[in-house]
């Protein structure tokens, strides 16, 4: 019986989700892209989870498996294909869109190449930690495709317009340093510490007041579509909403007695 294509292991409030096809630098096809989506839907719903860690050991992911596509190529019309491409990215759009929305936090933990889609992913997640070993290539064009995985709506966001133009058009390879650099990755690491600083990581944000992260990561991302006068409302909608629950009156009172605060979540 062969292995889960994607592996899911629980410590405590954290669920780590690591890619598991290593053979093939966990390039993405269909049924493992079924295999995330489930994995995904289920951490999101799953009370007990308080963050989410993405990893695909050696290596996150090398975008697309083109094998997989030439396969399905091979003596086929592509315009015939066309429907199967589009349910196909449609279903890599769920991960992107559980991980978006899902109230709790996730964390990318990226080793070796990112990829295409791999950099997609990465994107979607809220926060990235990077070994130093790690590479990164938006890719598609070096196939003559245009991007997918929500990296044109993300890249414009994180390092503008026309930097995204020049990943997207160039497709040129970078290291960790110039992914730090261009605010893609929030840490890099030596790549032996990679495990033990993602689990520290980890364990923070899951020991975190989880509703105010999941309220705090909703507002930050409906706010670059939103007025000023709207965002002002949503904010104060969500105050009002976090200072009647439990890990607030926690943090204050943990404030004025000098300790530090045992968040339920």
């Amino acid at each position: 019986m062969s292995e889960p294509l994607v592996l899911v292991a629980r410590e405590g409030a954290v669920a780590t989700l690591t890619l598991n096809r290593p053979k093939a630098l966990n390039a993405l096809d269909r049924e493992l892209t079924l295999a995330l989506r489930e994995a995904v839907y289920a951490a999101e719903h799953d009370r007990a989870v308080r963050c989410v860690v993405i990893r695909g050991g050696e290596h996150f992911m090398a975008g697309g498996d083109l094998k997989w596509f030439h396969q399905r190529l091979a003596g086929a019309d592509a315009k015939q294909l066309r429907p199967e491409f589009e349910t196909f990215v449609q279903e890599v759009h769920g991960v992107v869109i559980s991980l978006r929305r899902m109230p709790k936090p996730v964390l990318a933990s990226v080793r070796g190449a990112a990829a295409g889609f791999g950099m997609s992913l990465m994107m979607a997640c809220d926060l990235a930690i990077a070994a130093d070993n790690a590479y990164f290539t938006l890719a598609y064009i070096a196939i003559g495709s245009s991007p997918d995985g929500g990296s044109t709506f993300a890249l414009p966001r994180i390092v503008g317009q026309k930097k995204a133009l020049e990943l997207a058009l160039l497709g040129e390879r970078f290291d960790a340093a110039t992914a730090e650099r261009l605010g893609l990755v929030n840490r890099v690491v030596p790549s032996s510490s990679l495990e033990e600083e993602t689990r520290k990581l980890a364990a923070r944000l899951a020991a975190g007041p989880t509703a105010a992260y999941g309220r705090t990561k909703a507002l930050l991302n409906a706010s670059l579509q939103n007025s000023l006068e709207a965002q002002l409302q949503h904010e104060a909608e969500s105050f009002a909403q976090g200072a009647s629950e439990p890990d607030f009156r926690e943090g204050i009172a943990a404030f004025i007695e000098k300790r530090r605060p045992s968040f339920k979540g």
